[in-house]
Formats: structure tokens, C-alpha cells, sequence
């Protein structure tokens, strides 16, 4: 009898189901995460709407079949993206470690951040934009998401009242307020420069500008969270 058979021994070039078990997990992790990169850019350059999930799928190097299986839905998938994108942002500004910096350089370093992180991803602004088009439904239930923005909030708090306790910012302010500022100042700037060229005859995207315009935001930040004589 053949002893390989009757002792359990796996032969040569088979794998146990125990043993392919990770490669299976990488390669479907790796199709989730091609999924996702694609549906970013396509989300991201023509909305919900316009999206086609045959072109994500060919992007992705996968089938329908399979955005369908790891997402459930166009919608789904969307979602996974919306939720990716802020956590992405979340967790940069995390590394920051800007317990580690006084509150001032803090605060400085984070508006600034903030400003390079929107030039150097432009499909995140895009992406907020079509989220807040569809009122921000894909966005409600994500706990993730809201630990995430509980923990963003948490620290720049923490900046704030540090700051208050060295005498160099005002009691009272509002680190959700003041969130909504830092993002809203660079967030604007950046959607309106279309408009804004015409409008204002000023080009809004010279290397001059975004930095006259970083320096702008900078100070008014400082200039809401200031102690003041």
C-alpha cells in the first residue's frame, strides 16, 4: 500500500488547505486594494454617476464578479472609497506626532499639512465634493470613520490647551470649529481656482501663490487662536 496515502503525507508540488490559506488571503487582499485603487480614480473623476463599474474592473485587472464579491455594490464600493480616503488623511495627520512640537509649531504644522496634503491629492477634494453631493450618506454609520474624526478632534484639543496652559493661545476655542477653518481656507482655495482666475485676474496656482496663499492661511489661523493684548 501506498504509504504516502495511508500516513497523510502531501506530495510533492500539492499544498495543504491550511498552507494556501495566506496566499489566497494576499492575493485577495491585493484585488481588494487594486479595486479600490481604481474605483478612487474613477469616483474621483466622474462621481457616483458617472462611474462604470466595467471600467473599474478593467483598470483593476479583475472582473465584475469580483467588485461585486469583496464590495456587494457600485454604492458599496463607493462608500469603501469615500471611508478609505478620510481615513487615509486621519491617519497622516496622526504621524504628524504633534504632541511631540509645541503648541504654536503644532498648530503651524498642521495647516500647512493640511494645504500640501490637498495639493498633492486632488482626487481627495474631488472626492468630498461628491460625497457632500450626495448629502453624505455613504459616509453615515461608518465607526471607523467617526473613532477617526473623535481622535482628530481629540488632538487638536490637546494642541489647544496645551497652548492655553503656556499662555500662548485663548481659552475658548472650539477644536471642531477650528478644524472646519484650516480645512475650508485651503478647501476653497483650491476648488474656486477655475472661477477665481477669471474673477480676480490672479493666477491662484503659481508656485508664488500657493505659497503667498499657505502664508495666508497660516496667519489667519494664528490670528483666531492668539493670546491678544
Amino acid at each position: 500500500m501506498d504509504r504516502a496515502r495511508t500516513s497523510g503525507t502531501i506530495r510533492p508540488g500539492k499544498r495543504s488547505p491550511m498552507q494556501a490559506t495566506p496566499t489566497r488571503t494576499r492575493d485577495a487582499e491585493a484585488t481588494k486594494a487594486r479595486i479600490l485603487a481604481a474605483a478612487k480614480g474613477e469616483f474621483s473623476r466622474l462621481g457616483l454617476a458617472g462611474a462604470r463599474v466595467d471600467e473599474i474592473a478593467e483598470k483593476a485587472r479583475a472582473n465584475k464578479r469580483m467588485i461585486y464579491h469583496y464590495f456587494g455594490s457600485k454604492e458599496d464600493l463607493f462608500r469603501a472609497v469615500l471611508e478609505a480616503a478620510y481615513l487615509d488623511i486621519r491617519e497622516a495627520e496622526q504621524a504628524l506626532n504633534l504632541d511631540a512640537l509645541p503648541p504654536r509649531e503644532a498648530l503651524e504644522t498642521l495647516v500647512r499639512f493640511t494645504w500640501d496634503y490637498y495639493l498633492e491629492n486632488p482626487e481627495f477634494i474631488r472626492l468630498v465634493n461628491s460625497a457632500n453631493l450626495h448629502e453624505g450618506r455613504h459616509l453615515e454609520g461608518s465607526l471607523p470613520l467617526r473613532e477617526a474624526s473623535r481622535g482628530y478632534v481629540d488632538m487638536v484639543g490637546r494642541i489647544l490647551d496645551r497652548g492655553v496652559a503656556e499662555g500662548v493661545f485663548r481659552a475658548g476655542v472650539d477644536p471642531v470649529q477650528l478644524n472646519i477653518t484650516i480645512a475650508a481656507i485651503g478647501y476653497y482655495y483650491l476648488t474656486n481656482r477655475y472661477s477665481g482666475k477669471i474673477l480676480f485676474e490672479r493666477d491662484y496656482v503659481t508656485p508664488e501663490a500657493l505659497e503667498a496663499r499657505l502664508a495666508f492661511n497660516i496667519e489667519t489661523i494664528l490670528s483666531v487662536v492668539l493670546t491678544r493684548d
